[in-house]
C-alpha cells in the first residue's frame, strides 16, 4: 500500500460533496479520481476538491490503475452494480448506506469481495463518529443498568418532488431506506435483532413511503422508532435505562452532544468538540483497514450490515413496500 491512498468517488452529489469536504482533512489520503456520467460535473468536482482526474464514465474510473479506494455515491438502486464493478477490478469500496436494495444484493456484493479478497464496508458514517461510540461503550457498560426503551426517530418536512432521487421509488426513495435506516441501526447495534417487528407506513401518491413507524419487541426491552419525510422532527435517539438515561440529543445520526440523565443525581451533557462535517472517521477506520491489508471491518462487519438489510427488508414486507 502506498504512503497516500488514492481515492475514487463515484456518483457526485450531495452526500459525495460532504465526503470529499472531510477527505481533504486526513492525513494520508488524497481525492484522485472522480466519475460522473456528465463530464461537466465530474470537471468542476474535481476542480473544487483537486481532484488529478474526472471521468465521465464509472468504468473508466474503474480501470484507472492509480486508484486504491472508492467510494460509491449513486442511489440506491445502483450500489450493487457499482460495487460489484469496482470489486472486479481489485478496488477496496466504502459503499454508502443502505448498502443495496435488499439483502439477496448484499449477499452478492459480499460474495464477489470475499472472491476477490479486496476490502468492503458499507459506509454508515454514525457508526464511527466519537459521540456514538461513547454511547455504545456506556450501554454495554450498563453505565444505568440494562436498557429497557429505545426511542429514535429521524425525520424532516420536504415538499413532494416527483423528480428528486430522495422520492423516486425506482431508486429507492422514500422514508425508510433514506433516513429509517438510521432509527433501525440505532436499535440493531444496541439491542441487537427484535424478536417481534410491527411497522405502518403513509405513502405519496408515486407508492414511495412518506412515514414509517416500527416498533421492535424484545425480550426485555422495546424499540420505538420512526422516520418521515414529512415533519420536522426532533431526531433524537433515548435510551431509557433501569437507573437513568442516556440521550444523543439531535440529529443522533451526525456529529452530536450526548446528556446523562441518572434517576438520582445531576444530569449533564457531553460535547464531543467536532471539528469536521464528520464523515472523516469511517474513512480513517477504512484507511486502517487497508493498511493492514484487512478484507473487512471489525466494526462494521459484513454479518451487522446482513442483520441491517435484513431488517429493512422484514419492514417492507410488513408496509408491503416492493421497489
Amino acid at each position: 500500500m502506498r504512503k497516500t491512498i488514492n481515492w475514487g468517488i463515484i456518483g457526485l452529489g450531495n452526500i459525495a460533496n460532504k465526503f470529499a469536504s472531510d477527505l481533504l482533512t486526513v492525513e494520508g489520503a488524497k481525492l484522485y479520481a472522480v466519475a460522473s456520467r456528465n463530464q461537466d460535473k465530474a470537471h468542476a468536482f474535481a476542480s473544487k476538491y483537486n481532484a488529478t482526474k474526472a471521468y465521465d464514465s464509472y468504468e473508466a474510473l474503474a480501470k484507472d490503475k492509480n486508484i486504491d479506494a472508492v467510494y460509491i455515491a449513486t442511489p440506491h438502486a445502483l450500489h450493487k452494480e457499482n460495487t460489484l464493478l469496482c470489486l472486479e477490478h481489485g478496488i477496496a469500496v466504502l459503499c454508502e448506506k443502505p448498502f443495496a436494495m435488499n439483502a439477496k444484493e448484499v449477499d452478492t456484493m459480499i460474495a464477489k469481495a470475499k472472491e476477490k479478497k479486496v476490502l468492503l464496508m458499507e459506509a454508515l458514517w454514525t457508526y464511527f463518529l466519537p459521540h456514538y461510540q461513547y454511547t455504545l461503550k456506556a450501554i454495554d457498560n450498563k453505565v444505568y443498568g440494562n436498557v429497557l426503551k429505545l426511542e429514535a426517530d429521524f425525520g424532516f418536512n420536504r415538499p413532494f418532488d416527483d423528480s428528486s432521487r430522495l422520492f423516486n421509488k425506482s431508486l429507492g426513495g422514500g422514508s425508510l431506506l433514506d433516513i429509517g435506516i438510521y432509527p433501525i441501526f440505532a436499535a440493531l447495534s444496541t439491542l441487537g435483532i427484535p424478536k417481534n417487528i410491527d411497522a405502518k407506513a403513509t405513502y405519496f401518491e408515486n407508492g414511495a413511503d412518506s412515514s414509517c413507524t416500527m416498533n421492535f419487541e424484545y425480550v426485555k426491552a422495546k424499540a420505538i422508532l420512526k422516520s418521515t419525510l414529512l415533519e420536522d422532527t426532533r431526531s433524537e435517539a433515548i435510551f431509557y435505562c433501569e437507573n437513568g438515561i442516556v440521550k444523543i440529543n439531535s440529529q443522533f445520526h451526525a456529529p452530536s452532544t450526548v446528556t446523562l440523565i441518572p434517576n438520582e443525581g445531576k444530569e449533564k451533557t457531553l460535547d464531543f468538540n467536532y471539528n469536521s462535517i464528520g464523515y472523516k472517521y469511517e474513512t480513517l477506520h477504512f484507511n486502517a483497514l487497508l493498511r493492514e491489508g484487512k478484507t473487512e471491518s471489525n466494526i462494521m462487519t459484513f454479518e451487522f450490515s446482513k442483520q441491517l438489510i435484513k431488517t429493512l427488508d422484514a419492514v417492507r414486507k410488513q408496509i408491503n413496500l416492493s421497489y
